[in-house]
């Protein structure tokens, strides 16, 4: 299990981000994270994979553990060694080098497996096999996030951290991420999955949670997310018979969170 227990972060030793956060990714399973833009969704996954010291954040309080071993003190090589691995925001994937390349740099870490796993990867992903010689600069969006997410595969992660895969695409192809994301945690890969779009996360997940200012507000099944009328009103949009809300009535709510009171 990947768990977060009491967790603090704190940017540039003034800014306190993640306040008293506690969470748990069992295995097999995938977990869905909620949240608006800068509920500190992305400093959890940075706890996690161990990329806070890159953003001058830092752990002052609780841990992170795998199986009950502490790691939010290793460097990130060796989190992802012990298989866990991020696919960062935004793709982040090196638009200089080819599709492959940049497979193989995600790989790094089971050096002695790269032929193989990318014989996977082209079969999870039948379209970068299609263009594993073009500059990854030149894919699509959607080509873009696949190979970001093959990279962070190509190290056998037991835990793969997606944030935002479904961010800035269209929604035939946020469906094909999602049909993928269930598809890798089927062949055997935990998911935690940082979502904006909570429609498509809590349909797929097993467990959910809602991040608001730093703090864990709600934390049930997925199922019951769904259910739940302040989840459908505030990140679906959908009041009593999936009514979609005016931009006032929204602005009102987010005033009256039942949950901040």
């Amino acid at each position: 299990m990947l768990e977060a227990s009491n967790l603090e972060v704190v940017y540039d030793d003034v800014m306190l981000v993640l306040r008293g956060v506690s969470l748990r990714v069992p295995a097999g399973k995938i977990v869905a994270l909620l949240g608006a833009n800068g509920a500190g969704k992305t400093t959890l996954m940075r706890a996690f994979s161990g990329l806070l010291d890159v953003h001058d954040g830092k752990v002052t309080k609780g841990s992170v553990t795998l199986d009950g071993e502490p790691i939010h003190r290793l460097p990130p090589a060796k989190i992802a060694a012990l298989g866990v691995k991020q696919a960062l925001e935004g793709r982040r994937i090196l638009g200089e080098l080819t599709v492959e390349e940049n497979l193989k740099v995600g790989g790094h870490v089971k050096a002695a497996r790269v032929r193989e796993n990318l014989e996977r990867m082209y079969e999870l992903f039948p379209r970068l096999h299609e263009r594993r010689r073009q500059s990854a600069g030149y894919l699509s969006g959607g080509e873009q996030q696949m190979l970001s997410i093959g990279r962070a595969l190509m190290s056998d992660p037991s835990y793969l951290l997606l944030d935002e895969p479904s961010l800035g695409l269209a929604p035939l192809l946020v469906q094909q991420i999602r049909d993928l994301i269930v598809k890798i945690n089927d062949q055997g890969t935990t998911v935690l999955l940082v979502e904006q779009n909570a429609s498509m996360a809590l349909s797929i997940a097993d467990h959910g949670y809602v991040l608001e200012t730093g703090k864990v507000v709600m934390d049930k099944p997925a199922s019951e997310l769904l259910a739940d009328e302040d989840v459908r009103e505030f990140y679906l949009g959908l009041r009593g018979e999936a009514t979609t809300q005016s931009f006032r009535t929204v602005k009102h709510y987010k005033r009256r969170k039942r949950w901040l009171s």
